[in-house]
């Protein structure tokens, strides 16, 4: 029994590859742990605000010094480090938009990096300290990337690789639905992005 974190980031609503890749993942990581229960977490809806100088000032501010104004500009942030760190298992559709992530998906990473609560520093360098869980990324692109003359214009497998690592988050997994915009590709693209999903 695992409390899963689903995360929304296409535009597409129930049309979209990653969220139906997604939801085969959720699936299957149920089919292994039953009685797992899913928040899902749509951040189109959810007006994320994108960092601002009074956000970051709020951030590095300890809390009993923020004012009234401060604290709400930080909610946001609060709220998602908690619903992170309460979580076992990250679920994250992440449709390849113009080489790289949704701005909604951005926004999220950059409100969950908080000093001294999600990474932090010591003599060797930076650690990150969201440990303990697994992550699945449901990757939906038009072309492929994962492989051939394009794959150097993927900028979301190695990103989210990258920088979920620095805070902690190692354990990940990248399944893709790609091509779904290539003929004779196109037709079978979910359905072997689907066949790929393997829970360990």
């Amino acid at each position: 029994m695992k409390r899963i974190l689903h995360l929304i980031s296409s535009i597409q609503g129930n049309e979209s590859y990653s969220l139906k890749l997604s939801k085969a993942i959720i699936e299957k990581v149920i089919e292994k742990y039953p009685g797992s229960t899913v928040e899902e977490v749509n951040l189109n809806q959810l007006d994320i605000p994108h960092l601002n100088p009074t956000i970051l000032q709020s951030m590095f501010t300890p809390g009993d010094q923020l004012s009234t104004e401060a604290k709400e500009s930080i909610r946001y942030s609060n709220e998602a480090v908690k619903q992170l760190m309460d979580s076992e298992i990250l679920v994250i559709g992440a449709p390849f938009y113009n080489f790289t992530i949704p701005t909604t998906l951005k926004a999220w990473i950059d409100h969950i990096t908080r000093a001294g609560i999600t990474f932090g520093y010591n003599e060797n360098g930076p650690i990150g300290m969201v440990t303990g869980k697994k992550v699945y990324v449901a990757m939906a692109s038009g072309g492929i990337y994962s492989k051939g003359p394009a794959q150097g214009n993927d900028f979301v497998a190695p990103y989210l690789k990258a920088y979920l690592g620095f805070l902690g988050m190692t354990d990940l997994t990248i399944f893709r639905a790609e091509g779904v915009k290539v003929a004779g590709v196109k037709e079978h693209a979910l359905e072997k992005g689907i066949a790929s999903i393997h829970i360990d």
